[in-house]
């Protein structure tokens, strides 16, 4: 299932949640990499005439006209005036205050003596073995992609999705044959209510997801390394239905239930 435009018409991919996009410290924003930079990718869906339909010029003048927008220009820049670059600016700025950090997990690792690679303080036996098989490149390869305490990766990646993928990713952008089938990576972060899942929206639930790397992964010449054994073939994890069922367990204590609710990200224009 992909994203929904303003006038109902469907994106051409599943957008990517914007949590933690500060910490992508190689940017390179949107599933292929397009926008260079945060300043640039938040100007972009603006323009697209299914995301929002609207030119620059046409927000820029309408901006200027709400009572409102120029005291906050004024407040952050100095002046009043409204442009293109004050837009990205700000709007970049505001992205990047959207960060995850009470999350079940964050909690229990700061609560767990040392550093936090075994069991986790707080945590059920069933989510600290997902945590187990989520870290362990032998047994989940979860790692191999997001294996920061952020769950994300700086590169993109091909998760074996297709073995000739229609949409190349990555590989649209530099051209390189290298790139094909590879998407930037997102953060695993409140993935509980980010359904649904991968660049195409394929997946509706976190149990297809941990089926398709347990079964379903395709032998594309790009995968990434840990989906491979080291004869060349694809990696099948051969999980038990009681390991399947302690990763989405582990993965649930990636929800930042506050992120959802707090004020600062809400609409401002209710009531």
């Amino acid at each position: 299932m992909l994203s929904v435009g303003f006038d109902g018409g469907a994106t051409g991919r599943h957008s990517m949640n914007l949590i933690n996009a500060r910490y992508y410290t190689a940017e390179h924003f949107f599933r292929d990499g397009r926008a260079a930079t945060l300043e640039d990718q938040v100007l972009m869906p603006i323009q697209d005439q299914v995301e929002m339909g609207m030119t620059l010029d046409s927000l820029t003048a309408r901006l200027a006209t709400l009572d409102y927008y120029p005291p906050l220009f004024e407040a952050a820049f100095g002046t009043e005036d409204i442009d293109e670059d004050r837009i990205s600016r700000a709007l970049a700025q505001f992205v990047r205050a959207i960060v995850s950090y009470q999350s079940a997990f964050d909690i229990a690792v700061a609560a767990t003596p040392g550093p936090p690679t075994g069991n986790l303080v707080g945590f059920t036996d069933q989510q600290n073995g997902g945590k187990d098989i989520f870290e362990n490149v032998n047994r989940g390869a979860c790692a191999g992609c997001h294996g920061t305490p952020l769950q994300i990766a700086i590169e993109p990646k091909s998760n074996g999705l297709d073995q000739n993928p229609a949409d190349i990713g990555f590989g649209e952008v530099t051209g390189n044959l290298g790139d094909y089938g590879k998407f930037k990576t997102p953060s695993l972060r409140n993935i509980e209510l980010t359904v649904p899942y991968m660049h195409d929206g394929r997946f509706a639930t976190l149990e297809e997801v941990i089926e398709h790397y347990n079964s379903g992964v395709e032998n594309h010449s790009n995968l990434n390394a840990p989906l491979r054994l080291p004869n060349g073939d694809v990696r099948r994890l051969n999980l038990t239905q009681d390991e399947k069922d302690a990763l989405p367990a582990f993965l649930l204590t990636l929800t930042d239930a506050s992120l959802a609710t707090d004020e600062k990200y809400s609409d401002p224009f209710v009531n």
